[in-house]
């Protein structure tokens, strides 16, 4: 017997009419959320559109001035001091590059290849020296060698020598000292880059040279060196371009560069377009640089078999080897950290009133008022950015993504140049504006204050801030944002929800990386503060120009001590992985 299938009972027209009131109902719902989605977005969009406008300014502003001054020196620079700006600039930046590839890349293979006495704790001692500005460097290598320092004393009281004329010292205030304090305190960009490439490398390759006779020195220079190369060049160019932005240690060794150039141009000549003239002159060579760095990184790629490549296996040294390699990792350590903290501390306990002189708590409230604004609020700009960027589909916000990196390859003293003159122009325009409609001057309300600082330590560290913030929006799971939206979470709200929770410890990194580079920050700092506006780093620069380290010592340990935590974050991020491969 054959079971009936029911039969569907035809709609009357009155379900009919709901039934399609109820579709219509949805696909409006689902319109208005479209919508709705749409507007957001365009607000995320326009929002970074704003921000990468703000951080390419500056660099804009520069290029501007540049081409159009009101008075073209040009002819005069050339003549007179640009090819000695020129030259010294070279001459500094290509020797402080070689000497970090060759210390960095040196102490990177040792550390890489061999066990010898100390060599787990130079292998993060030797990152120590970032902690450290170069200027401190500077200061401290002069005082310890200088006529009346240390060890000429120590010379003089041992051969009894009774005056500079009975013996030869070389030059302290040198260009050669320079080079030497940069890549001091430099060469760990290239010793983290190249320590990296050798240890991606296969323990395989180097089994198969020992087997057809390679010794240590073929190892290094027809297998290691050639594998690691670009690394050690990306580094050496980092190097290179923070020589070219280094003020403080030049402009102490009174060695004449285009960086003091832009200061004598400005300050003492009072010509503005000049100073423009040499900062478009300067942000071309470190272009040139950062493109060295980025084809360095770009053949960074070394390509392994399918198989699981066997790690280096580290060789145990033994006898006077083995204490050569500890003495050679060491010696960059101590001139670059060592030197400095011990001049320094040693100059803080011999002068215990300076920690209570006059303007240190002011300078250390200034530092953390304007380092810690500039930290908030470059990443928050960079939070917004980048969550902008991956929210919307619009082609313009992803192209300037990438470009609003610029400001940190640019010298501080070149962006001080964009902002400055710029803002000193809207200021005096808003002054003139309040008065004619108020009666009241209001002054100068945004160069008479540290606003201008802000703005300087923004531009210039804002690539930190988005490279961590991108990097940490990667390691989240699309599916959990999208599960929130799904349950009816705005864009907003999933950046707050699920995303910032998520990316507490990113975003933590990020703003101790912003504040330490803008506590050390020195060139942008003198040129764009107010009257009489001090911060640790200018305090520490005037006090050791005037030969005073006793004052100058309190301020640079608590800049050094800054320093520091942001090392110890590096150490942890780059060391806390080595496990099985030690």
């Amino acid at each position: 017997m054959t079971e009936k299938k029911p039969q569907s009972l035809p709609m009357t027209a009155t379900e009919q009419r709901d039934i399609k009131a109820v579709l219509h109902r949805v696909k409006r719902a689902a319109l208005a959320r479209h919508t709705k989605g749409a507007a957001g977005g365009g607000v995320w969009s326009l929002g970074a559109a704003v921000i990468a406008v703000l951080i390419l300014a500056p660099i804009v502003s520069v290029i501007w001035i540049a081409l159009n001054p009101t008075e073209n020196i040009w002819p005069h620079l050339i003549s007179t001091t640009l090819p000695r700006y020129l030259s010294n600039t070279a001459v500094l930046a290509l020797g402080v590059g070689a000497l970090s590839a060759a210390v960095g890349g040196g102490a990177a293979w040792l550390i890489s290849m061999y066990r010898f006495p100390g060599s787990r704790a130079l292998e993060w001692l030797l990152l120590l020296p970032l902690a450290i500005p170069a200027y401190v460097g500077a200061y401290a290598l002069v005082d310890f060698l200088d006529y009346s320092g240390p060890l000429q004393i120590a010379l003089r009281e041992t051969f009894g020598w009774g005056s500079a004329r009975d013996y030869w010292f070389p030059q302290v205030r040198s260009r050669g000292a320079a080079i030497i304090v940069l890549a001091a305190s430099l060469y760990p960009y290239a010793y983290l880059l190249a320590r990296a490439a050798f240890r991606e490398q296969s323990g395989g390759s180097y089994e198969v040279a020992r087997a057809l006779g390679a010794g240590p020195w073929g190892l290094f220079w027809r297998v290691g060196l050639p594998l690691a190369r670009p690394a050690i060049v990306a580094g050496a160019a980092i190097a290179m371009m923070e020589t070219v932005a280094d003020f403080g240690v030049v402009d102490y060794f009174g060695v004449q560069t285009l960086t003091t150039g832009i200061f004598t141009t400005w300050l003492e000549a009072g010509n503005a377009g000049g100073a423009a003239q040499i900062a478009l002159l300067i942000l071309a060579v470190v272009m040139g640089l950062l493109a060295v760095e980025k084809f360095g990184r770009k053949n960074q790629r070394f390509y392994q078999s399918a198989r699981h490549s066997r790690p280096i296996v580290k060789l145990h040294a033994k006898g006077a080897g083995a204490w050569a390699m500890t003495a050679l990792c060491a010696v960059p350590f101590v001139i670059g950290f060592i030197l400095p903290v011990a001049v320094m501390a040693g100059h803080a306990l011999a002068n215990p009133d300076a920690w209570f002189g006059k303007g240190l708590i002011r300078a250390l409230s200034n530092t953390m008022t304007v380092a810690g604004l500039a930290s908030v609020i470059t990443v928050c700009l960079a939070l917004f950015m980048v969550y902008g960027v991956r929210l919307t589909g619009r082609r313009l916000p992803r192209l300037l993504l990438p470009i609003t990196t610029i400001g940190y390859a640019a010298p501080g003293a070149v962006l001080a140049v964009g902002i400055l003159i710029p803002l000193a122009a809207l200021d005096h325009w808003g002054a003139d504006q309040w008065l004619a409609i108020t009666g009241t001057d209001p002054g100068l309300v945004l160069t008479g204050s540290a606003t201008a600082i802000v703005l300087a330590y923004l531009v210039r560290f804002f690539a930190i801030a988005q490279g961590a913030v991108d990097a940490a929006f990667g390691r989240v799971p699309p599916s959990l944002p999208m599960a929130a939206r799904s349950l009816g979470r705005t864009a907003g709200g999933a950046l707050t929800s699920v995303y910032l929770r998520l990316m507490r410890g990113s975003i933590g990194s990020a703003l101790l990386l912003v504040f330490v580079d803008s506590v050390k920050e020195l060139p942008a700092t003198m040129l764009l503060r107010p009257f009489n506006y001090e911060t640790l780093a200018t305090r520490v620069h005037e006090k050791a120009s005037l030969e005073n380290l006793g004052d100058a010592s309190p301020a640079a340990l608590l800049v050094m001590l800054v320093g520091l935590a942001a090392v110890g974050l590096l150490a942890k991020t780059n060391l806390g992985a080595k496990g099985s491969q030690l």
